[in-house]
C-alpha cells in the first residue's frame, strides 16, 4: 500500500492503543457502513443507507423523499427507533482457542464444542463492561477473529438531499458507470453526559469521537491511491468452477425473473397512487437493486470467461496436491455435492424469494410464528404483545393490500409452475382460477390484512390472540413454512455444512501449496480494500473516464421523469456555474469517480480515504460487470462508484445552506 501512495503507518489505520482511522468508520444499522467526520459525531453514509429512515420521517405532507431534509439546529434533527452505530473497540485472533484439539472429533461434536468455546470467550472478553463481542470464522474455519464492539443507540437524522439528487439516476443508473448520484446522508450519534452509549433522551448530547476524518477538498487524479475501510457483507471469493456454474446458468436466471415480476407489479401500483408509491418506495428500492446486480453479475461472470479460469487453478491445485491423499479428488467430490445441492439450493431460493418475502400477509403471519409454533406454546409477556403491536402499526403504515394481493396470485402461481410439487402445499397446486379464488377468500376473511382487527386481537387476552393459529392467512403461511422446514432447510443445511467442510479443506490446501496471496472472504467485519483511481475498457473498447461532472447531470435532466428530473435549485447552480470552492482546477464540479477497491454489499457508505488519511469520496455502488467480484474479482473489470466528496459538500452548502454542517467539519484544501 506505500509503494502504491499510502503515508499512514498500520498504527495509524488501526490501534487499541491510540486512536485510529478504524474508530472513525461505524457499522451503520448492521446493513451499512459510515463514516464520523466531525468532532461532534456527525455521521456519513449513502442516502440510500438511511433511506429507511427518510421514509419513516416522511409523509405526503412532509415528503422529504421528494424535497430533502435539512436539520438547521440540534433541536431540529430527528430520532430514529431502533437504528445503531456500531463501533470496532478492538480485534483479537482466537483461532488457537477455538480450535486446540479438535481433530479426534466428528463434524457435528466439534461444531458443538465451537460453539461451547464461542460462548465462553466473547462473555469472557465483555463481563462487566458495557461492550459486546462476536467471534467470525475466516478462511472457511480456518482462523477466527473475536471482535469488541460498542453500540450506540441515539442515531439521530441530520440531513437528506431530494431523491432527484440523492436517487439520480434511478434504477436505470442503478450497477452503473458513468454515474451522477448525489448518494448520500447526514446522521448524528448521541450519547449520554459521559460520552457513553445510552437509549434515546432529550438530555443526550452530541458524540465526542475518538477520531473522525479530516476532509481533502483537492479532488482526485487517476492513478491516485485510494483504500476503502467498511464492513463488506459477503464474498465467495473460493468457489468452484461447479458452484459458479449453479449460481450463474440456474440460481440467478430464477431469482431474476421472480424479481422482475414483483417490480412490474410494483411499478403499476405506485404510479397509479402517490400514497402506494410513498409506502413502497424503500421496498421497490431494495428489491430492484439484487435484481439488477444479479444480472450484472452474470454478464461480468461471463466477460471475464470466470469458469475457465476457476478450472485452470483447480488444475493447478490438481498438480499441486499430488500425492497429499488429504487433499486428492476433492475438486470432484465438491463438483458432485453441487450436484445434489442444486435442487435444494433452486426451491430454498424460491421460498426466500416469494412465500417468505413478497407475500407481505405471509411476511406479517410468520412474525407469530414464535407464539404458536414453540415446542412449549407460553403465553408472551405484555411486552412482547407491545412490540408486536408497535411492529404491526409500522408494517400497515407501508402496506397496500390490493399490491400484496396482486404480488401473491403472480408469484405464487409462478411458485406452483416451476417448483417441484413435493415443495409446494397441495391448496396451491390447483388452476390459476383456484388460486384467485383462495386468494381472494384469504384476504377478505384475515386478520393480517387488516391492522385494525389484528390490533384488537393483540388487545385482547392470550384465548383471543391464540385464535389467530386459525386465520387463513396464518394456515397457509404455515403450509409454506412446513414444507420449508421439514424438506428444504434440513437437506440445505446438510449439504450446505457439508460443501462448507469440503472448502475449507481446499482453502487449505490452497494456502499450503499454490504460491499466492489468499485474503479471507467478507464475512460482515471491519475490513479494508486499496486500489487506485482509475478507468476501465467499456464494451466497445473505448476507455472510460475516471470521473464524471455536474454539467454531464444537467446533459442527464428529464423533466418530469422518475430517475432524470432534478430540483429547480440544482439546475440553476449547475447553469449558473455554481460551484463555490468546490470545483476542480480546470472549472468543472467532479461528481462521481471510479476506482479498482474490491467492495460488496455493506461496503454502501464506506469512506474512500487517500494516502493521507483524509476523505475523499463515499463509496456507494459498484459497475456493472463489476458486481461479479462477490466470487471473482478481477482487476480489469471490477471499479467501486463513489461520490466525489467535493459535490457532497457543494450539495450541503450551495443547494441547501447548511453551512452549520460544513463548519462543524474539517476541510483541507478548500479556498476561500
Amino acid at each position: 500500500m506505500q509503494s502504491m501512495g499510502l503515508k499512514l503507518t498500520a498504527e495509524d489505520i488501526y490501534s487499541i492503543n491510540q486512536s485510529s482511522l478504524k474508530d472513525a468508520v461505524i457499522s451503520f444499522g448492521g446493513f451499512c457502513t459510515g463514516e464520523i467526520i466531525s468532532d461532534k459525531g456527525l455521521i456519513l453514509t449513502n442516502h440510500h443507507c438511511g433511506y429507511g429512515q427518510i421514509q419513516y420521517h416522511s409523509s405526503v405532507e412532509n415528503d422529504y423523499l421528494t424535497n430533502g431534509y435539512w436539520a438547521m439546529s440540534h433541536s431540529e434533527e430527528l430520532k430514529n427507533p431502533g437504528l445503531t452505530a456500531t463501533f470496532i473497540v478492538r480485534m483479537e485472533d482466537v483461532t488457537e482457542s477455538v480450535l486446540a484439539d479438535l481433530d479426534t472429533l466428528s463434524n457435528e461434536e466439534r461444531a458443538k464444542v465451537i460453539d461451547e468455546r464461542i460462548k465462553s470467550l466473547t462473555k469472557e472478553a465483555t463481563e462487566g463492561t458495557h461492550y459486546t463481542a462476536y467471534i467470525r470464522p475466516f478462511y472457511y474455519g480456518n482462523e477466527y477473529y473475536m471482535f469488541i464492539t460498542e453500540t450506540f443507540k441515539d442515531v439521530r437524522l441530520v440531513g437528506a438531499p431530494p431523491s432527484a439528487i440523492g436517487k439520480f439516476g434511478g434504477d436505470t443508473d442503478n450497477w452503473m458507470w458513468p454515474r451522477h448520484t448525489g448518494d448520500f446522508s447526514l446522521f448524528r450519534i448521541y450519547a449520554d453526559k459521559d460520552n457513553k452509549p445510552a437509549e434515546y433522551s432529550e438530555e443526550n448530547v452530541p458524540y465526542q469521537p475518538k477520531h473522525f476524518l479530516p476532509i481533502s477538498a483537492t479532488g482526485v487524479k487517476e492513478g491516485d491511491f485510494t483504500m476503502v475501510f467498511g464492513f463488506p457483507g459477503r464474498t465467495q471469493e473460493y468457489l468452484t468452477s461447479a458452484a459458479i456454474k449453479q449460481t450463474k446458468d440456474v440460481i440467478n436466471p430464477a431469482k431474476i425473473e421472480i424479481r422482475e415480476k414483483a417490480l412490474e407489479i410494483m411499478d403499476g401500483q405506485m404510479k397509479a397512487s402517490d400514497k402506494v408509491r410513498i409506502q413502497y418506495a424503500s421496498k421497490y428500492a431494495r428489491i430492484a437493486n439484487y435484481w439488477k446486480k444479479w444480472i450484472g453479475e452474470n454478464k461480468g461472470l461471463e466477460a471475464s470467461g470466470a469458469i475457465a479460469k476457476k478450472i485452470d487453478e483447480e488444475n493447478e491445485f490438481k498438480k499441486a496436491v499430488s500425492g497429499d491423499v488429504k487433499y486428492e479428488g476433492l475438486i470432484e467430490a465438491l463438483a458432485n455435492e453441487y450436484m445434489d445441492f442444486e435442487k435444494y439450493n433452486l426451491a430454498r431460493s424460491y421460498f426466500v424469494e416469494i412465500p417468505y418475502r413478497k407475500v407481505e400477509i405471509f411476511y406479517l403471519a410468520s412474525r407469530f410464528r414464535k407464539w404458536f409454533d414453540s415446542e412449549e406454546e407460553k403465553e408472551p409477556s405484555p411486552e412482547d404483545i407491545d412490540k408486536m403491536a408497535n411492529y404491526v402499526r409500522d408494517f400497515f403504515k407501508d402496506y397496500d393490500q390490493k399490491t400484496d394481493q396482486l404480488m401473491a396470485s403472480t408469484l405464487l402461481k409462478k411458485y406452483r409452475s416451476e417448483v417441484p410439487s413435493e415443495f409446494t402445499p397441495e391448496d396451491f397446486l390447483a388452476d390459476d382460477a383456484a388460486i384467485d379464488k383462495l386468494l381472494n377468500s384469504m384476504y377478505k376473511s384475515s386478520a393480517f390484512s387488516n391492522e385494525e382487527e389484528l390490533l384488537k386481537y393483540l388487545e385482547a387476552d392470550w384465548g383471543k390472540i391464540q385464535k389467530l393459529q386459525k386465520d387463513p392467512a396464518y394456515l397457509h403461511m404455515k403450509q409454506f413454512f412446513s414444507i420449508y422446514n421439514d424438506q428444504i432447510r434440513p437437506e440445505y443445511s446438510r449439504l450446505s455444512a457439508r460443501i462448507d467442510s469440503m472448502s475449507g479443506l481446499y482453502v487449505e490446501g490452497l494456502r499450503k501449496y499454490v504460491p499466492g496471496k489468499y485474503y479471507p472472504d467478507a464475512n460482515s467485519t471491519l475490513r479494508l480494500a486499496y486500489g487506485q483511481v482509475e478507468g476501465y475498457s467499456l464494451d466497445n473498447g473505448a476507455r472510460s473516464s475516471f470521473f464524471t461532472t455536474a454539467d454531464e447531470i444537467k446533459e442527464k435532466y428529464q423533466p418530469g421523469h422518475a430517475d432524470f428530473d432534478l430540483p429547480e435549485r440544482l439546475l440553476e447552480l449547475i447553469e449558473n456555474g455554481d460551484y463555490g470552492s468546490y470545483a476542480d482546477e480546470d472549472g468543472t464540479l467532479h461528481v462521481c469517480f471510479i476506482a479498482s477497491n474490491h467492495t460488496t454489499g455493506g461496503n454502501s457508505g464506506s469512506p474512500v480515504i487517500n494516502g493521507n488519511g483524509e476523505l475523499i469520496g463515499l463509496n456507494f455502488d459498484r459497475n456493472w460487470e463489476g458486481t461479479m467480484s462477490d466470487i471473482n474479482y478481477d482487476v480489469q473489470f471490477c471499479r467501486n462508484i463513489s461520490v466525489d466528496i467535493r459535490y457532497v459538500l457543494f450539495v450541503v452548502d450551495k443547494f441547501a445552506g447548511a453551512n452549520h454542517l460544513i463548519d462543524e467539519m474539517e476541510i483541507r484544501g478548500l479556498e476561500e
